[in-house]
């Protein structure tokens, strides 16, 4: 077929073939040629190019599948889905109401908070055998079992939440009121079979966890950030802000830290990035990790932290503390809000003012917001080489503007250029860390800061994610390519003796 869709050898309106068709004449068994072509062979029938006319005409498979794909999204219900749990776990979730206000009548909660959950459940097994005889309600032993770990959970931990907090393959957790809680698993959203009783019980768990960390969460004070145990960041919104009911963003942790060799096995970098993250960690670079929300900044600067000399004194700074390092001589700091007064709030920039007095060999910012954005520079100008932070943007070229723009919404009055100017010879790399559709968290650039041209901070990229296509099942292939330019820094990985294997890396 041609370029409009109509098969070679296609006669015109005169009747002959077009130009470039002929076929050569058959010669007769005299050996005299015959001028008369085979029209069967020179001409289709008309059926066959009434089929190539509707073949072209007709959409292709991809694009009736996208077509589909909007309309079934749009003609979907917009109903609320909701997370009530059904059959087995739905039966112990009543009993459990029946059992807990008896349970609470014979045991001291003093005595019971002072016990670890397995001793708890220990004490609590006759007990509970004793309120089941007088409901006169018989369970086998597996429904025994897990009525024990659900009373557990209500009295000593995070009532249903604990279920979802065991699960190693859940990355967040979203509550939206009593009725409706999301999970993230493997980068994609999905319903979690987890209920509470009422938005009561929901609240209790709210103030259980901000509570712990030292904050609260009322009608004076209906946003909260906190933390678990673990290390996990927690979010609390309440009504009537949140017309749902209590609302709590759980980012969980995973309790083996990731490296950057975890990092770059998951295919989230290439072994050259990862080469090159190890060295800017080891040779004391200033570094700043641009990304969206849930993209995997925090993740990054924890697996760049543990690239950091053991000797060094290390002081992270943060809202609520999510970093964990691995380092010997490690201080982390908390910010304070206001108390109900609204007085003795402690912000980000007073804990970098604070910090500067500590004698630290680097500050670690868990995440720039405003003001505190000119101190981080000023430290990263004045001796304390290989501070890091992280920001929300989408490429490395947004990250320099935010910074600029942060700097300028604190009370220091300096031009614009000089800010820039700051910038560019504090900077050292912007790693940009991006979440695609996917689900996957890939290192899309990294870039370094030359300096100034004019008024305006010069970059170079070392290496950059590329998009080539996505599979069936919706995974997105892509390739991590090197620039193959000679970075700026390598004089910093010289003064550490990486700068062979930083060049070869980068080339």
């Amino acid at each position: 077929m041609n370029a409009f869709g109509k098969r070679g050898g296609l006669g015109g309106g005169n009747g002959r073939p077009q130009f470039g068709v002929a076929k050569p004449m058959k010669s007769s068994s005299g050996g005299a040629s015959s001028s008369v072509p085979d029209e069967a062979e020179q001409f289709p029938p008309v059926d066959d190019l009434t089929e190539s006319f509707d073949s072209a005409s007709e959409p292709t498979h991809a694009g009736t599948a996208a077509m589909d794909r909007l309309n079934s999204r749009q003609n979907a219900s917009g109903d609320a889905a909701s997370s009530k749990t059904e059959g087995f776990e739905a039966a112990v979730h009543r009993i459990k109401e029946q059992v807990l206000p008896r349970l609470l009548e014979r045991v001291d909660p003093e005595a019971a908070a002072t016990l670890s959950k397995d001793e708890l459940a220990e004490e609590f097994r006759p007990i509970i055998g004793e309120v089941l005889a007088e409901l006169k309600i018989t369970l086998n032993r597996r429904e025994q079992f897990a009525l024990e770990k659900v009373l557990v959970d209500e009295l000593l931990g995070l009532g249903p939440l604990e279920e979802l907090l065991a699960d190693p393959a859940v990355s967040d957790i979203m509550v939206n009121g009593p009725d409706q809680t999301f999970v993230e698993r493997k980068g994609k959203l999905e319903l979690a079979q987890i209920q509470f009783r009422d938005e009561e019980h929901l609240f209790q768990i709210a103030q259980r966890i901000v509570n712990k960390v030292g904050r609260r969460v009322d009608q004076t004070t209906p946003l909260a950030d906190a933390r678990l145990q673990d290390g996990s960041r927690v979010n609390v919104i309440i009504p009537p802000l949140s017309l749902r009911g209590t609302a709590i963003s759980i980012r969980k942790f995973s309790e083996k830290p990731i490296t950057l060799d975890m990092m770059k096995g998951f295919g989230s970098m290439s072994e050259k990035m990862a080469t090159v993250l190890k060295i800017a960690g080891a040779s004391r670079m200033n570094v700043v990790i641009s990304g969206g929300t849930g993209s995997g900044k925090t993740t990054m600067l924890n697996a760049l932290s543990k690239m950091i000399d053991p000797g060094e004194r290390v002081i992270t700074i943060e809202d609520a503390a999510e970093l964990r390092l691995q380092q010997p001589h490690w201080l982390p700091l908390e910010t304070r809000p206001a108390n109900l007064e609204g007085q003795g709030a402690i912000t980000i920039r007073d804990l970098v003012i604070n910090a500067l007095r500590m004698r630290p060999d680097r500050i670690i910012l868990g995440e720039i917001r405003g003001q505190e954005c000119f101190d981080l520079l000023a430290a990263m100008n004045t001796g304390h080489d290989g501070s890091m932070a992280t920001l929300h943007s989408n490429s490395p070229r947004e990250c320099l503007a935010r910074m600029e723009n942060m700097v300028m919404m604190s009370d220091i009055k300096i031009p614009k250029e000089a800010i820039s100017r700051q910038i560019a010879d504090s900077v050292d790399l912007i790693v940009q860390v991006k979440r695609l559709r996917d689900g996957s968290r890939r290192t899309t650039n990294i870039t370094e800061v030359i300096g100034m041209e004019g008024d305006v901070i010069v970059t170079q990229e070392l290496f950059k994610f590329e998009y080539l296509d996505e599979t069936a099942d919706g995974k997105i292939v892509g390739e991590y390519r090197s620039m193959g330019l000679r970075p700026y820094t390598l004089d910093k990985a010289k003064q550490y003796g990486f700068d062979q294997p930083y060049l070869e890396a980068c080339l």
